[in-house]
């Protein structure tokens, strides 16, 4: 004899673990157009910790048209540039962050600090909501 199929319950979903909130941080100005992404503050803490624009893209993983691209964007959003690169010479060129760039990567990833505590609290109040829904069927 076969076994009946039973219908799932009509506009219920059956819930497994515990929610979770996610959240992306960009910085934009009025224009509409990021100044500021997850992609180009990663690139800026290797720009630091190399000194070169095609090292950090290497190890980024990025093209180095992306990451130039990128870094170039970045000058034009800001009122002043963010990130300056000097040409190849005797000692080869370089790259670094200005006084601006150094202020917005820092204050850009105290921001998604904050965030990532904001949504963990979060969390625990939909986690507890959840529980206490399935405890009272």
């Amino acid at each position: 004899m076969a076994k009946a199929k039973r219908k799932p319950a009509r506009g219920r979903v059956r819930i497994r673990g515990a929610p979770k909130l996610k959240a992306r941080v960009w910085v934009e100005f009025a224009g509409g157009e990021p100044a500021l992404t997850d992609a180009g503050a990663d690139l800026l803490e290797q720009i630091i910790a190399c000194g070169s624009l095609s090292e950090a893209a290497r190890r980024l993983r990025f093209s180095y048209r992306r990451a130039w691209m990128l870094v170039d964007a970045m000058n034009r959003r800001w009122p002043a540039p963010i990130v300056i690169t000097a040409v190849g010479g005797e000692h080869g060129g370089g790259t670094r962050l200005t006084e601006l760039g150094e202020l917005v990567l820092r204050t850009y990833r105290d921001t998604q600090l904050q965030v990532e505590h904001l949504l963990g609290e979060a969390e625990r109040a939909f986690a507890r909501a959840a529980r206490d829904a399935t405890r009272s069927r």
